[in-house]
């Protein structure tokens, strides 16, 4: 059985991925310091899977805590590294904070598995760093336009860190560029649970529709898009842990080193932000109340991908539809009303 340690495995992504792998074998440890997640997602990750999960608290942006937490550890097989902040608009606001958190706990964590001797590494990158490209959909060798925002140029420099140091201590790492996921685990043991007023749209819709927000706000609708509002590639939660257990795979399987590769995870379809409005007013029955505000700063106006790599060398494609990502977003919200 295989060990992995997963950073921020009990943020939203990282607990989906950790029932992935549990689901095919993987023994998983968690880091996760609970400054934008809560234990009881581990209970959760527990009813889906009958394993209690091992979380080790601790800031991963300080050095002693990231060395005193692989010590704790010990030895593993891989790393799945999602511990970071995320907020476009809070990095807008507090850019410092993005770059201080995302960049040294990402450096603290690849110089903890070098002294570990950890071979294996997979990178949580985004879509942000293609910028605000007219190239579309975007490929992997896609040039990165100009980051839109402090949060994506902590990716855009997260992946360079990542590429520059497998190349120097062969080390085989994957970065993943995922797109916007969305919904919930389909036992609905597990979904996002944003502290404070949600950052991201599909939160933001279902706390709407179910009282908990008087009216959702739509940043823009004159951009150069169809219905002038942004498009983005939504993605099933579930689909994305899939392909980090199916990334890992293809690092543990390898035969050569140093691996540096990196791949988009989006369906490869654009969904405008109104589009993505009458999908969930669609499978919830609910008219949702909304008004159309300024532009936010930081916000591309149109990213989906071409997933053609993944499906080729990972063997992955997403199954799940936006209705399913709707309806999976929907249950969440009303068994969490409270």
């Amino acid at each position: 059985m295989k060990k992995i340690i997963v950073t921020g495995g009990c943020g939203y992504i990282g607990s989906h991925t950790i029932v992935e792998l549990l689901r095919n074998d993987y023994e998983v440890v968690s880091i996760d310091n609970l400054s934008r997640s809560e234990a009881k997602v581990l209970k959760g990750i527990a009813n889906i899977t009958g394993i209690e999960v091992q979380n080790i608290k601790a800031d991963l942006a300080n050095e002693t805590e990231a060395k005193n937490a692989f010590d704790k550890i010990g030895g593993a097989d891989g790393i799945i590294h999602f511990a970071a902040y995320k907020s476009v608009r809070e990095s807008v606001k507090k850019p410092q904070l993005y770059f201080d958190n995302n960049i040294n706990s990402l450096k603290n964590v690849l110089d903890c598995a070098n002294k570990k001797g950890i071979k294996h590494f997979v990178f949580s990158s985004s879509c942000s760093v293609y910028g605000n490209t007219k190239v579309l959909p975007v490929r992997e060798d896609t040039i990165f336009g100009k980051a839109e925002s402090p949060y994506a140029a902590t990716k855009q420099d997260g992946e360079k860190l990542v590429a520059d140091f497998s190349k120097s201590h062969s080390l085989n790492s994957i970065s993943l560029r995922y797109f916007n996921p969305v919904g919930a685990h389909p036992s609905i043991e597990i979904g996002e649970s944003p502290i404070g007023v949600p950052e991201y749209l599909v939160p933001y819709i279902t706390q709407t529709a179910i009282g908990k927000r008087v009216c959702l706000s739509i940043y823009g609708n004159d951009y150069n898009t169809p219905d002038g509002t942004c498009i983005r590639d939504y993605i099933h939660v579930v689909d994305i842990a899939s392909a980090h257990r199916k990334a890992l795979h293809y690092l543990l399987e390898s035969s050569s080193s140093p691996i540096y590769e990196v791949f988009n995870l989006g369906t490869g379809n654009g969904i405008s932000v109104l589009e993505a409005v009458k999908a969930f007013e669609k499978v919830s029955g609910k008219k949702l109340n909304y008004k159309i505000v300024d532009r936010r700063p930081g916000d591309v106006e149109a990213i989906y991908a071409n997933n053609n790599k993944a499906r080729e060398i990972l063997h992955w494609q997403p199954k799940l539809t936006i209705e399913d990502m709707m309806l999976s977003a929907w249950k969440w919200e009303q068994k969490n009303v409270f």
